[in-house]
């Protein structure tokens, strides 16, 4: 891992891309440029080695067998739950970590499991405009199912949330639902004042971490929330993959979310008992290799240290923000907070009239990857005034030079459409 790093606290992403299969995949044209990491990160071969190991040596289910390769499995995955638990600072990882499939069922299992078990008919709950879909349909539906009144923190037009009326909204509530970080505008939302209204009525806070789990140094502690929900995917790790992180006495309170074999501790004809933490949320057979690979690729992300993670992306945040207005000027828009201080390294984009689809496609022409559309945040689109946008996401293995390739595809795009 020694390689990755040029020096102390510092990331290379040019060094880093040798350790990314597809980024080095055979092309003609120009070389393959990744700029969508907030919807999907590439893989690591330490990630895909150690899931390919696991496969072919040890492979067997897990809290089911005594013979040699079945512990060896318990051991990987229970070993996986720590890392990811240390991670994020969890104080009991061992109970307090679930693994899920991906970060939207991590946050329907708070909605159905908690939600309906504490939540009565009138009670509230705030959400914010810039949401994920995945952080604001399970409460739609939880709220049709018991008659719940839904609030929203509303955004400003530089990108942030409101926290003006805080006071008033958060009144009475019994749940508030916050990104910690916008998958559209970067925006990394200020929990403490966030956390304090909560507190102050009596309610829990679901922080919605899928984008700032990968790239943020986490301690749960320190941030306050109740629940927190991410994905494997979007930090290194494979599909199939999230967690759900709570406090042991709110998951301890909180009923099943799904039945079957591995949540229970009993069954008889007449009910069933719930298992212990965590199992009692993890029904059926989990994902073992994908959680044994979520494991490798928070170790890879260790070895690079989050510090040094995000004093990268900020630079080259702050190197795109500068590069892009002084190359493009009025023709391009960047949405949200422009402060890479303040922000992901995220850049949601629109240029002059073109419709983001026909920008991106254009731009893949030129080898580099963003992703066009609404975004699954379709509430915020309509607060942004915009159909959709082309969004560059940047990650470790980003440098300089990919910021570069898509400015010139956009000079190429603007020639093409101009």
């Amino acid at each position: 891992m020694a390689r990755l790093i040029d020096r102390v606290g510092s990331v290379d992403g040019g060094l880093l891309r040798a350790d990314f299969p597809v980024l080095d995949r055979p092309r003609e044209g120009p070389r393959l440029v990744y700029l969508d990491s907030a919807s999907s990160s590439q893989k690591p071969r330490a990630v895909l080695e150690t899931m390919d190991a696991y496969y072919e040596s040890s492979y067997a289910n897990v809290h089911r067998g005594l013979y040699s390769i079945a512990e060896e499995s318990d051991r990987l995955f229970a070993e996986a739950r720590t890392k990811v638990g240390r991670f994020i600072g969890a104080p009991v990882p061992g109970r307090e970590v679930v693994f899920t499939k991906n970060a939207t069922e991590s946050l329907n299992l708070v909605a159905q499991a908690w939600g309906r078990h504490h939540l009565r008919e009138g009670d509230a709950i705030l959400l914010t405009e810039m949401e994920h879909h995945s952080n604001l349909v399970p409460w739609f539906i939880l709220a049709e199912q018991l008659g719940l009144e839904l609030r929203y923190l509303s955004v400003d037009d530089h990108g942030q949330l409101a926290l003006d009326d805080l006071e008033r909204l958060a009144d009475g509530v019994k749940l508030i639902g916050v990104t910690l970080m916008s998958n559209v505008l970067g925006t990394i939302n200020p929990l403490g004042p966030i956390v304090e209204a909560a507190r102050a009525n009596g309610a829990i806070v679901v922080g919605d971490g899928s984008q700032y789990v990968p790239h943020v140094p986490t301690d749960v502690t320190a941030l306050g929330c109740d629940f927190l929900a991410f994905t494997g995917h979007k930090m290194l790790g494979p599909t199939g993959i999230g967690v759900l992180w709570g406090r042991e006495e709110l998951l301890d309170a909180t009923p099943p979310f799904l039945g079957g074999g591995s949540m229970i501790r009993d069954v008889r004809l007449d009910g069933y008992e719930p298992n212990e933490l965590p199992w009692k949320f993890e029904a059926g057979t989990p994902p073992i290799a994908e959680a044994i690979g979520l494991g490798a690729a928070v170790d890879y992300l260790q070895a690079l240290g989050m510090d040094a993670v995000r004093g990268h992306e900020i630079d080259l945040t702050a190197y795109a923000l500068d590069t892009l207005t002084r190359r493009h000027g009025d023709a391009i828009v960047i949405h949200g907070p422009r402060e890479p201080c303040r922000q992901g390294g995220l850049l949601s984009i629109t240029y002059k009239d073109v419709h983001p689809h026909d920008l991106s496609q254009v731009l893949d022409q030129a080898g580099v990857c963003v992703r066009a559309g609404h975004h699954c945040a379709k509430p915020l689109m309509r607060r942004l005034g915009v159909s959709g946008t082309a969004r560059a996401s940047l990650y470790v293995y980003n440098d300089e030079s990919d910021v570069d390739a898509l400015a010139e595809a956009l000079t190429q795009a603007e020639a093409l459409f101009f």
